[in-house]
């Protein structure tokens, strides 16, 4: 640990640096790291403080990528870890006090989505959604949803999303109930739930660039020939569309088709869905079939199709990327997102108790894949309860 005088002199001998570098330094800085500075120094948290550095920092901070894991170490403290790709090291967040008058302890907690300073996690023995302010530093439980209580496996990560305003929040998921495809909306300014039916009028939905930003793609159910998608106008959430879109690509796995988790022994092909967009990810088996052994050889990208019935095929990624990144892996899951013209993928994989993330990103209007190297985050022989892309954390 570092010497509390060696802390104290570094502070110092920053506050003498002038301010504009000072401030310049700050706003490159990650929001924990500024959270951290600010209790080393009454100069350097007056700094922080100002209304002007504030706008500045979250107006910058906004565009930050940031990726969240959340690892439950039973019995002891639940620690939340981010990865911005304006960094090059994890930061633990905490949010085990947060959640300690709510939760008990040992209790299956996973974490469901996040969205600015806004996480929601499920708790599976009191089958409710939690949110957590990391800015307010609160927590409050959101009311049951029309559907009733729910454990942690009821959620699916494509089937649901979070979008965040400065204080508010509304969380959508998407189901299918008798089997009707049904919209449901939680707003945190009112603390109530609506549900909408959604219509199939493909006719009306978006096309091209009228996608971007305006909508918002939920999965509803994710079959091995059809996906059932709903469609949400952000400025009319109250008229969801239904797309059933089939895939057009040549099957050769039959049935053996996982979402968004495979157990290396089971299925070759993974399949992960996200803002009306589809990562196949594929593997082969190696070294003693008896492990269940495999390394990923091939990832595809997949859109939703111009005509609004079938998956296009998009991409493959390229094979430098892919001799990089291929790995031998047991248990694999992933989760992906659309945002600023780029798609963003994670893949959670575990072989012989280590864990490994995988980031990719792939740029709609250059056509170009890239790879973002993550630091090593000390995984081994925890469990895994949940990963997720975000925007920037702000002040």
């Amino acid at each position: 640990m570092e010497n509390p005088r060696n802390s104290s002199s570094n502070a110092i001998g920053f506050c003498l640096l002038p301010c504009e570098l000072i401030q310049h330094i700050l706003l490159n800085l990650a929001l924990p790291e500024i959270i951290g500075l600010k209790s080393l120094n009454k100069s350097i948290s007056d700094i922080i403080s100002d209304q002007v550095f504030v706008r500045e920092y979250n107006s910058k901070s906004r565009s930050t990528n940031w990726l969240f894991v959340y690892k439950k170490r039973w019995h002891r403290d639940a620690v939340l870890h981010g990865f911005t790709d304006h960094s090059d090291r994890w930061f633990k967040l905490q949010i085990a006090d947060l959640l300690k008058p709510i939760i008990c302890t040992g209790d299956s907690v996973y974490f469901l989505a996040a969205s600015g300073n806004f996480f929601l996690f499920s708790c599976n023995s009191l089958k409710e959604v939690i949110a957590v302010n990391l800015a307010c530093k609160t927590v409050k439980k959101i009311p049951p949803s029309p559907l009733g209580p729910r454990g942690t496996s009821s959620w699916r990560r494509s089937g649901m999303k979070l979008v965040s305003r400065s204080n508010s929040f509304r969380f959508l998921f998407a189901e299918l109930v008798e089997t009707r495809p049904v919209l449901f909306v939680y707003a945190s300014e009112t603390d109530t739930w609506r549900s909408m039916e959604g219509k199939e009028h493909v006719d009306k939905l978006p096309r091209g660039s009228q996608r971007v930003g305006d909508y918002i793609y939920l999965n509803v159910v994710n079959g091995p020939y059809e996906s059932v998608v709903m469609a949400i106008a952000l400025e009319s959430p109250d008229e969801p569309l239904v797309v059933r879109l089939r895939f057009g690509g040549e099957r050769d796995d039959g049935e053996r088709l996982t979402v968004g988790f495979s157990w290396g022994n089971v299925t070759d092909r993974l399949y992960v869905y996200g803002d009306g967009y589809m990562l196949v990810i594929k593997s082969n088996g190696v070294g003693d079939a008896e492990t269940g052994a495999r390394v990923l050889n091939d990832i595809e990208l997949w859109g939703l199709g111009s005509s609004g019935r079938r998956w296009e095929y998009n991409s493959r990624i390229p094979s430098e990327i892919m001799e990089t990144i291929k790995k031998p892996y047991r248990v694999i899951m992933g989760c992906l997102e659309h945002r600023d013209g780029v798609i963003r993928a994670a893949l959670l994989s575990n072989f012989e108790g280590l864990w490994d993330i995988i980031w990719l990103c792939y740029n709609l209007q250059r056509c170009y894949w890239t790879w973002v190297p993550l630091p090593i985050c000390k995984m081994k022989g925890l469990n895994m309860a949940g990963i997720a892309f975000s925007s920037g954390l702000t002040l």
